[in-house]
């Protein structure tokens, strides 16, 4: 059955095809060279036919019955290798001259078979086949010559038995090709098969090999193996939230069910308006979480993508800037703007506008008092930037990938409030725009640049 297994593979069921409209083509065309060699062939028997009988008219014209005659006798004695025969009867159709018999003196053009009696024929055939034309002369004599046609027939039945030939031969070499490419592909299949298997049971760290035959087949196992690549960045991804969950909402949830507990042991009607308020706040940082993490998972799976449209930017981000000024105020900071008019772009506004409130918030809340933010908007040769920059602290060069993450937070940020999941939803906002985040440094402090390609 193994042996079998390339003969039902696609390979060689294309290979088949071509082979059948290749070996189709080849006998169309080698029919068609046939019949336009033969039908030459026979248009030139047929002038030479023609042309003798009518030098022959033409002396009958001029000369006497006794030199036609001759002339006759003359022609059939020269011309016997180039396969012309005649015969001359007179008006009462008495044999005058020729060696074709009496009974092919017939006015026009006929087919004549006779005996084959001639001892010198290498060919052994025992008939011949001839094209004969007969024409009247002027004393009433009938002049008949006539062409063996045996070659012609020959000719049709050599390029006949070519064409069948070729034709099985062509088949016979495609249908091997076939087989060899079937089996080559098979095996070729069977390493892709064997890594899926192995993915299948686990090994997500396995990749598909490159499949080869042509380079459609290795870019397909090229994006094979980069969808692997993202769907082992997900999954990773997810152990390390389950992970992050697990370890970053213990604590508040511990904190709650304390409060819970004191309040249930309470005595009765001693429960302040203030230890509610406190269980409900903490209620809601625990349900801010959970809601930003959907949030960013919705912005990883693509959601959004439909709202996106054409957007003032530079309305955009002036407004977000009008926003904040004042609770920079409040923090004791100086918010600016550099913000380029008339910019617009493909964006989802509400996406947009949440990266850069948690940009700013970020600058507002994780800075010393005094420090100065500026929020600007810039051109780039194929797009635009976002960029919020300050000169606070900073983040060292080896924590900027890390900040991205979901709930990874500095050591100096611990005591403040937050979840660490800004950054990792400002990433999230950018990925889907097709945006470069950069986080660098401002010499002293942050700069924080999306860059948005348009087109």
């Amino acid at each position: 059955m193994r042996m079998l297994r390339p003969l039902r593979s696609g390979a060689f069921r294309f290979a088949l095809v071509v082979a059948t409209l290749f070996a189709v083509g080849t006998t169309a065309l080698l029919v068609i060279a046939g019949r336009i060699v033969t039908n030459y062939a026979t248009e030139v028997a047929r002038d030479s036919v023609t042309a003798e009988v009518a030098v022959l008219s033409d002396e009958d014209r001029e000369s006497s019955q006794a030199q036609i005659i001759r002339s006759v006798v003359r022609r059939e004695n020269a011309t016997r290798e180039h396969q012309l025969r005649y015969l001359l009867v007179d008006g009462r159709g008495h044999y005058l001259a020729g060696s074709l018999p009496a009974s092919a003196a017939h006015v026009g053009w006929s087919a004549l078979t006779l005996s084959n009696n001639d001892p010198n024929d290498q060919d052994g055939a025992k008939t011949l086949s001839l094209m004969a034309l007969g024409a009247r002369l002027h004393d009433g004599a009938v002049l008949v010559v006539a062409s063996d046609t045996s070659d012609l027939d020959e000719l049709r039945q050599g390029l006949g038995a070519t064409t069948a030939m070729f034709g099985l031969a062509i088949t016979v070499l495609a249908l091997v090709g076939g087989f060899i490419i079937g089996t080559m592909f098979l095996r070729r299949l069977d390493q892709v098969n064997r890594s899926v298997e192995r993915i299948m049971q686990g090994s997500f760290a396995e990749r598909l090999p490159a499949i080869g035959m042509s380079p459609e087949f290795n870019q397909l196992s090229t994006n094979l193996n980069r969808m692997l690549d993202r769907i082992e960045v997900l999954m990773e991804g997810m152990r390390q939230v389950s992970t992050d969950i697990a370890h970053d909402l213990r604590t508040p949830l511990t904190r709650l069910r304390q409060r819970l507990e004191e309040m249930q042991n309470a005595a009765p009607g001693s429960v302040s308006k203030e230890q509610i308020d406190g269980t409900i706040a903490q209620t809601d940082q625990i349900l801010g979480v959970f809601r930003a993490l959907l949030r960013i998972s919705s912005l990883e799976a693509g959601a959004g993508r439909e709202r996106m449209t054409q957007v003032d930017l530079s309305a955009l981000i002036q407004s977000l800037v009008e926003a904040y000024r004042p609770v920079a105020e409040d923090a004791q900071h100086v918010l600016t703007s550099q913000i380029e008019p008339n910019i617009s772009g493909y964006a989802d506004s509400e996406m947009l506008a949440q990266a850069v409130t948690n940009l700013v918030e970020n600058a507002i809340f994780h800075t010393p008092q005094g420090c100065a933010i500026v929020i600007g908007l810039e051109r780039r040769p194929n797009g635009f930037a976002i960029i919020i920059a300050d000169n606070g602290p900073g983040i060292p060069e080896v924590e900027r990938q890390r900040v991205l993450k979901r709930f990874y937070r500095l050591d100096g940020s611990r005591g403040t409030p937050g979840a660490g999941l800004g950054l990792a939803l400002v990433s999230a906002v950018a990925a889907i725009h097709g945006a470069d985040l950069k986080l660098t440094d401002n010499s002293p402090g942050l700069r924080v640049e999306m860059t948005f390609h348009s087109g």
